[in-house]
């Protein structure tokens, strides 16, 4: 059986110079992660990236991975990049607790305040649009014969009408992580770090913080909180909320995506198609609301429609 984080693994000794062990540990759900120590008390965390992550969509090339990580870095909030390896790269290891999604909802100010410095900082190499990222997604279920969640094809025309309330009063966009789930969080003393740049590129800010609110459940209340907590007041709460409902949607067919084609990998107990269907309940809870086209029209900028 190959072993690709044994591999990469003599590739650090050898650049190391002395020994080094390495202790797999849960990560994401695509890549090979393990944290190095070696002999003299240094530590690192190695990525060791599967090749068809980026292939198949559920990740950005490598190459775009790495330059955003260091841009991330720059600014404090990311990991920094220690070295660059053929198919892995080795990263600082940072100090910490990694929050679970009841961490995430007791420290929504200072993931709001680790989201702002993300954001102000360089901007990264690429662009992201979940819009985009739905349309390939499911061409890609097409192509491959992927079948998503029962009713899920009757749900999605919703995607058109929220993009088109949105470009009614479209955001400059920012460097936007677009893939936080709790675990790539991270407290620190100094602040909540963030790691994991696999989805990364430049976006709308209100999606960042829509997919944080899908990725702890958040109700809508907590919506509410870490919207004033980023912006300082609620009046892009419409537009976080539909951003909500387009995350939820989306990442449905990442795990359909990846239960059909790379489940065999670093996962391969993970049940990807439960959280799948999970994800696309919550997308139809939300917009089956009554509030649902409310937020449509406020987003967009227009006179709340009345029932």
């Amino acid at each position: 059986m190959p072993d690709p984080v044994g591999d990469a693994l003599e590739l650090v000794t050898a650049w190391a110079g002395r020994p080094v062990t390495a202790t797999v540990i849960k990560g994401g759900l695509s890549h090979h992660i393990a944290r190095l120590d070696s002999a003299d008390g240094e530590r690192w965390i190695l990525r060791v990236l599967d090749p068809r992550i980026a292939a198949t969509g559920l990740g950005i090339p490598l190459e775009q991975e790495i330059d955003n990580t260091v841009r991330a870095a720059s600014t404090g909030v990311g990991a920094r990049v220690v070295r660059v390896l053929p198919g892995a790269v080795l990263l600082e290891y940072i100090e910490g607790t990694t929050l679970d999604g009841p961490a995430v909802g007791s420290m929504i100010g200072e993931i709001a305040a680790a989201c702002r410095r993300l954001h102000a900082g360089p901007r990264f190499v690429n662009d992201f649009s979940i819009f985009r990222k739905l349309g390939e997604l499911r061409e890609l279920c097409r192509s491959r014969g992927l079948a998503p969640p029962p009713g899920y094809d009757d749900v999605t025309p919703v995607a058109a009408d929220i993009e088109a309330a949105l470009a009614r009063r479209p955001l400059p966009s920012v460097p936007c992580h677009n893939d936080l789930l709790a675990e790539n969080l991270i407290a620190t003393r100094e602040g909540v770090r963030i790691v994991d740049y696999q989805l990364s590129g430049n976006n709308d800010p209100c999606f960042e913080l829509g997919d944080i609110a899908a990725e702890a459940d958040f109700d809508p209340g907590q919506v509410a909180r870490l919207t004033r907590a980023y912006f300082g007041d609620d009046e892009l709460l419409p537009r976080v909320r539909l951003n909500l409902i387009m995350s939820n949607l989306t990442w449905t067919l990442w795990f359909v995506v990846h239960q059909g084609l790379v489940r065999d990998r670093a996962h391969p107990d993970f049940d990807y198609t439960a959280e799948a269907a999970d994800k696309f309940a919550q997308a139809v809870r939300d917009v089956e609301d009554p509030a649902f086209g409310r937020l449509i029209d406020l987003a967009g900028g227009r006179t709340p429609r009345t029932s």
